[in-house]
C-alpha cells in the first residue's frame, strides 16, 4: 500500500498506466456502451437491408442474367463432310468417326497422384495405381502396344514428350478406333478422349491430285487443303449446329435444352472417274516419267463425246494417308499438273492449222504442195526439223511428216484474222473451270498485240501456252464431230436428303463442221502409219494400236532457258495428243513430258506416243470396244 503526502495509505486500486486514476464502475457508463451497440446493430442492418432492396429490386435482371450467363452452355452440333465418290459410285474420299487421345500435362501428375492414394497398388488390389513417376512410365511403354497399329508407329519418346510438357492440352494420338480409345481411358482415366471426324482415301495416292486433301489448315481449322477437297470446300463440309443449355455440376439440368440449330451435313460429289482407269495411267505416267529420265510426266483421258474425264494422272503424286513431310523430302507433290501447268505445245498444236485450212476450203487432204526446207514468214525464216530440199508433200504428208514450212503455207491461205478466231473457238487461252483450284487459262497473245514474227510461231505451237487439258480438248472438239464440249469432272451433286441438284449443262462450241472434223480426224491418222521404206511413214508409228484405227500428233516444244532468256536448244515439251479409235471415237487421250532424255518406253529418242499406245490398248480392252470394222487405208504423205 502506497503512502500519501500525510503518511496516510492509499487504498484505491491502481489503473495501468495512470496509478492515480480509479476505474468508473457507474451505472451511466453502462448505458453509453450500450447505446453504441444498439447503434452499431442498427446500421448494420439497415446496410444488409439496402444490400439486399439493391439485390432483390434494383440489380434483379441483371445478376439473373448473369448467373443465366455463368450455367448456360452452347455446344457445337458438328456437320459430316459429304463423300466423294468415282463414276460408278466407289469411295474416292469418305469421313469415318474415331477418336484422338489427348492429355493436360500441367495436372497430370495431381490426377496420378490422387488416384494413388485412392486406389494404390497392394497385394490385394495388384490392378491399383501406380504412384506418378511409375504410372508415366506404364502410359508411355504400354500406350503404343494398346494402338494395335491402330494409327500407325507411336514414338515413346514423343509421347514422354508430350507428357511432360508445360502445355495445358496436347493431343496424344489421333484417328484412334473408338473402341480402342475406350480400352486406354478406361486403363488410365488421367487421359481423355475426344470425337473425332477422320477424312479417309481408300485409294491412297490414286487419284489424290484431284480429290485432294482434307486436315488442318491453321488456328485449329481444319479444312480442304488442295483438290476438290479444296475448291469444293464450302459444300463438302456443309453447315454445323448447336444446341443451347443450362448445366450445374457438370451436367446438364433436365428442361433446360433449347434454342436447337440442327447441322445441316454437306454435299456429297459424284465424279466422272474410273477408279481402275486412274490406278493404270497413274502407274504407267510414273513408269514413263521414270524410263524417260525426265522432270515429271502428265496425262488425261476424256470421253470423245462427253468430253467426261476419265482419268487425269500426273507422276509422284502424294499419298494423303502417308507422311506428308516424308514424302515431300522424295519428291511427292500435292499439285495436279494437268491443269496447273501451262507449256508450249508444239507441233501437237497443228492440227488447228489443219481444220482451219481444211474448214476455210484452202487445201484438201490429198493436194501436194511443194515444201521447201526453209519459209520466210512475217519477217521470221522457219525450217523444218530436218534438212531438206523442195518436197512433194500431201496436205496430209504436211502433218503426218510434221513439217512447219507445210503448215506455215496453209496457215498463210487461211490468214491471221481467221486463224485468230479459230484459236479461240477451240478454246486457247480460256480456263475450261473444271471445278479444281489453281487451273491456268494459259496464254495466247489477242490479234491486236501479234508482232512481226507471232504468225510463224503460232500455226506450229509455239508463241502460246496451255495446260494438258486444254490441249486435249482440241482433239475432243475434232473427234466429237467438230463441237467442242468445255471438260468435266463432276459428274453430280447430292445433297444430304438425297436430292440430286441440277449441274449446268458443259458448254458446246461448234468449231468446224463435222465434214471437216472427219476429215482432219482421217488425216491424222498418217501419224501413226508404218512404211518399210519410211517414204509414208508417220512421226509416231509406235503409238499404233493392233486392231484398231487412231489417229494423234506429237509435239516437240523449246523451253525457255532461265538464263538466256531464249529457246533452249536441249530442253524440250514432249506432247502428244491422239484418238481412238479414229474411225469411231471413244477416248482422246493428252500426254505430256517436261524435258524427257529418251522416249516414255526407255528407248532412244525423244518421244511420248508408246505412252499412248499402252494407255489406249488398255482403255479400249477395259471397256470392251469393238475392234475397228477395217484396217486404215495406206495414205500418201509424199507423192512420188
Amino acid at each position: 500500500m502506497e503512502q500519501d503526502r500525510t503518511g496516510r495509505r492509499n487504498t484505491r486500486r491502481g489503473v495501468p498506466g495512470n496509478s492515480w486514476r480509479t476505474l468508473d464502475t457507474s451505472p451511466g457508463r453502462f448505458q453509453i456502451r450500450g447505446t453504441v451497440v444498439v447503434v452499431v446493430v442498427v446500421v448494420v442492418a439497415l446496410v444488409l437491408m439496402a444490400r439486399l432492396v439493391q439485390v432483390q429490386l434494383l440489380q434483379q435482371d441483371g445478376l439473373a442474367h448473369s448467373a443465366s450467363e455463368q450455367r448456360t452452355v452452347q455446344t457445337p452440333l458438328y456437320a459430316d463432310r459429304g463423300a466423294v465418290t468415282d463414276r460408278d459410285g466407289r469411295d474416292l474420299a469418305y469421313t469415318m468417326k474415331a477418336s484422338m487421345i489427348v492429355a493436360f500435362p500441367n495436372q497430370l501428375e495431381t490426377y496420378m497422384a490422387d488416384r494413388y492414394k485412392i486406389d494404390k497398388r497392394t497385394e490385394d488390389n495388384p490392378d491399383g495405381a501406380l504412384p506418378p513417376d511409375e504410372q508415366l512410365d506404364e502410359i508411355v511403354d504400354e500406350l503404343p502396344d494398346m494402338l494395335e497399329g491402330d494409327t500407325g508407329a507411336v514414338k515413346k519418346e514423343d509421347l514422354r514428350e508430350a507428357l511432360t510438357s508445360d502445355s495445358n492440352y496436347v493431343r496424344l494420338v489421333q484417328n484412334v478406333d473408338p473402341d480402342i480409345a475406350e480400352r486406354i481411358i478406361a486403363r488410365w482415366p488421367e487421359l481423355s478422349t475426344e470425337n473425332q471426324d477422320v477424312r479417309q482415301y481408300p485409294n491412297g495416292a490414286v487419284g489424290a491430285n484431284i480429290v485432294g486433301k482434307y486436315g488442318w489448315v491453321g488456328d485449329g481449322v481444319e479444312g480442304g487443303q488442295y483438290g476438290l477437297e479444296l475448291s469444293q470446300d464450302a459444300r463438302l463440309q456443309g453447315t454445323n449446329g448447336s444446341v443451347t443449355s443450362d448445366v450445374g455440376n457438370d451436367a446438364v439440368i433436365p428442361g433446360t435444352v433449347r434454342d436447337r440449330h440442327p447441322a445441316v451435313n454437306g454435299d456429297s460429289y459424284r465424279l466422272t472417274l474410273d477408279t481402275d482407269a486412274q490406278a493404270y495411267i497413274q502407274q504407267q505416267v510414273q513408269q514413263a516419267k521414270d524410263k524417260a529420265g525426265a522432270e515429271s510426266a502428265s496425262a488425261v483421258v476424256l470421253d470423245a463425246k462427253s468430253a467426261e474425264v476419265i482419268a487425269m494422272a500426273t507422276s509422284d503424286t502424294i499419298n494423303p494417308m502417308g507422311d506428308l513431310d516424308k514424302q515431300v523430302d522424295q519428291g511427292k507433290e500435292f499439285t495436279n499438273r494437268v491443269v496447273e501447268n501451262a507449256f508450249e505445245p508444239g507441233s501437237v498444236a497443228k492440227i488447228m492449222t489443219a481444220a482451219a485450212a481444211i474448214e476455210e476450203g484452202k487445201t484438201t487432204p490429198d493436194e501436194v504442195l511443194q515444201v521447201p526446207g526453209t519459209i520466210e514468214m512475217s519477217g521470221v525464216t522457219v525450217k523444218d526439223a530436218w534438212d531438206h530440199g523442195v518436197v512433194p508433200y500431201t496436205t496430209t504428208g504436211v502433218f503426218g511428216k510434221s513439217s512447219n514450212v507445210g503448215t506455215l503455207m496453209l496457215a498463210d491461205r487461211v490468214g491471221e484474222d481467221k486463224f485468230s478466231e479459230y484459236l479461240h473457238n477451240f478454246g486457247i487461252g480460256q480456263a475450261s473451270d473444271l471445278g479444281l483450284p489453281s487451273e491456268t487459262a494459259g496464254y495466247v497473245p489477242d490479234l491486236d498485240q501479234w508482232s512481226g514474227g507471232t504468225f510463224a510461231n503460232l500455226p506450229i505451237g509455239q508463241g502460246m501456252s496451255m495446260n494438258l487439258l486444254q490441249m486435249t480438248s482440241i482433239y475432243q472438239a475434232l473427234a466429237n464431230d467438230g463441237v467442242r464440249v468445255a471438260p468435266s469432272l463432276i459428274s453430280s451433286v447430292t445433297s444430304p436428303d438425297g436430292t440430286k441438284i441440277p449441274q449446268d449443262d458443259p458448254e458446246e462450241t461448234r468449231v468446224v463442221s463435222p465434214a471437216t472434223a472427219r476429215t482432219v480426224v482421217d488425216m491424222f491418222r498418217a501419224v501413226n502409219q508404218t512404211d518399210p521404206t519410211g517414204v509414208q511413214q508417220g512421226t509416231a508409228p509406235a503409238a499404233g494400236i493392233e486392231g484398231y484405227q487412231t489417229a494423234g500428233k506429237t509435239g516437240t516444244a523449246q523451253q525457255i532457258d532461265p538464263d538466256t532468256k531464249a529457246y533452249s536448244n536441249s530442253n524440250y515439251w514432249i506432247t502428244y495428243a491422239g484418238i481412238a479409235p479414229a474411225d469411231d471415237p471413244r477416248f482422246v487421250v493428252g500426254i505430256m513430258l517436261d524435258n524427257p532424255q529418251r522416249s516414255s518406253d526407255g528407248s532412244g529418242g525423244q518421244s511420248a506416243a508408246p505412252l499412248f499406245h499402252d494407255v489406249g490398248s488398255w482403255l479400249l480392252d477395259h471397256y470392251n470396244v469393238p475392234l475397228s470394222a477395217t484396217e486404215a487405208p495406206r495414205l500418201i504423205l509424199e507423192a512420188q
